[in-house]
């Protein structure tokens, strides 16, 4: 049996195994956004895409021809900034949550266990507080490691790997789960170049791709 040793530090945790991360890391837009989010409009007829900067850069109102849609996207987010303000989200009481966040936690090295955590979470939280929420995990999208970018998000066997475990807790959380990942990833397993300027975050084209499998599965409905 392999015995991993944790230590807290004012948020950061050291393992034994030699594997660090900060939990308490914000991107510097954080503290507006949220500000901005907390001031804006909230009805029970919100459909809420809440995530990182692959969300936060896409038009979803104009993409969706929908209304009551918010874009609840910070760059730079992980799995403990979203917990941090999901009391914003719950307190609006939406229809709909859709939910893509992961690829920066793989970046900053947070390990898959601390992440599935956090999705059950993000999850239990939103429905003891909005259980007439309707909750949707969408896959960690592929990353493409030829534009030589963003280096550390370029880790396609954890994006795998996490994919596959997150759709068997998807199951016994009782949430919808949607594929991005199998529309966007090319034969390597990497990201589409069409769909991608970086390598991780997404062309007009991928945002197209997007709402099209969002559309067909009728999720939005």
């Amino acid at each position: 049996m392999k015995w991993v040793l944790l230590i807290f530090i004012a948020g950061i945790t050291i393992t034994a195994a030699g594997q660090d991360y900060d939990s308490t890391v914000r991107p510097d837009i954080y503290p507006s956004k949220v500000a901005l989010f907390r001031a804006g409009a909230h009805t029970k007829k919100d459909i809420v895409f809440l995530g990182n900067s692959v969300t936060f850069w896409a038009d979803w109102p104009e993409l969706l021809r929908m209304r009551h849609i918010r874009n609840r996207g910070i760059p730079g987010d992980h799995t403990f900034g979203i917990l941090e303000r999901l009391d914003e989200v719950i307190e609006g009481q939406p229809k709909k949550v859709f939910i893509l966040i992961g690829c920066n936690d793989i970046a900053r090295n947070f390990p898959d266990s601390v992440i599935l955590r956090n999705y059950e979470r993000i999850t239990q939280r939103i429905k003891q507080g909005s259980p007439r929420t309707t909750i949707y995990w969408q896959t960690i999208l592929p990353t493409n490691s030829s534009f030589n970018k963003l280096k550390n998000h370029y880790q396609p066997e954890r994006i795998s790997r996490m994919n596959t475990q997150l759709k068997a807790l998807a199951g016994r959380e009782k949430v919808h789960f949607i594929d991005l990942y199998s529309h966007f990833a090319d034969a390597q397993g990497q990201l589409q170049a069409r769909l991608t300027w970086d390598g991780v975050h997404l062309t007009k084209e991928g945002y197209d791709l997007w709402v099209e499998v969002l559309l067909k599965g009728r999720y939005l409905q």
